[in-house]
């Protein structure tokens, strides 16, 4: 089992469409993948129209009481854990756990799940706190969407040096440009100017309608049955990324 998570501390870079799109292609190429939607505000589990169940919340998530909220999407091989309105509280409860145990308790509790899958793709929310530390040191590899903007691009230094803090390598990143405009003369200056460096990958998610009407539609893209430019672009990166893993 490997533990990929889209991550960046920036919100409205495309994470959770990537998290989204990401597990559905994974599953595609006949995968077993669960997607762990980790932000309150409930994105992912929105588009794949599941709702958590009444009794499941932040401490079934934190005692490991969580496996039987676990939902089947409308897709083979494609399993969601819901996000819950108090996970908005996740870091308060962890601060809360014995200090030596509260940064790895995230890898100990999906650890059983590791007959179960083989992808477990984690959904998270835009922050830098002590639920960031527990995604990074659980995860194999982390994606990170990066739109070729200056701060976009800060976000990406300041994951850098919290992995650093965490003395995680830093070839766990696997970054890639996220809502590109190629008509954007800043777009392309950035992709030219730092695209060549190892930690970005050489796919990239295009600026598409159809990636922002997912809203509207509530599936992956390419989902509908037809092959589209956003759905292949998707199945580039996530077979980049395969890649990128089977070389560590």
């Amino acid at each position: 089992m490997k533990i990929i998570a889209v991550y960046s501390s920036k919100g409205g870079v495309g994470k959770t469409a990537s998290a989204v799109n990401l597990a559905y292609t994974a599953a595609r190429t006949g995968k077993q993948v669960l997607l762990c939607d980790m932000d309150s505000q409930g994105a992912a589990s929105f588009y794949y129209r599941i709702k958590p169940k009444k009794k499941f919340n932040r401490s079934c998530l934190l005692s490991g009481d969580f496996y039987q909220f676990i939902r089947g999407t409308d897709y083979d091989g494609l399993d969601l854990l819901p996000a819950h309105f108090s996970f908005r509280n996740l870091d308060i409860a962890l601060k809360e756990a014995q200090k030596e145990k509260s940064r790895k308790l995230l890898a100990d509790l999906l650890l059983p799940l590791k007959s179960e899958y083989d992808f477990i793709v984690l959904d998270c929310p835009p922050n830098l706190t002590v639920l960031s530390e527990n995604i990074i040191l659980a995860a194999d590899s982390i994606v990170t969407p990066v739109v070729p903007t200056t701060l976009s691009l800060l976000a990406l230094e300041q994951l850098l040096k919290l992995l650093k803090k965490l003395d995680c390598r830093k070839e766990k990143i696997l970054a890639f440009f996220s809502m590109v405009e190629r008509r954007k003369a800043l777009h392309l200056a950035v992709m030219e100017k730092y695209g060549k460096y190892r930690i970005f990958m050489k796919s990239s998610i295009p600026y598409t309608a159809e990636i922002e009407k997912m809203g509207l539609h509530r599936r992956p893209v390419g989902s509908g049955g037809n092959q589209s430019p956003a759905a292949h672009a998707y199945d580039l990166l996530w077979q980049e990324i395969g890649q990128r893993m089977s070389e560590k």
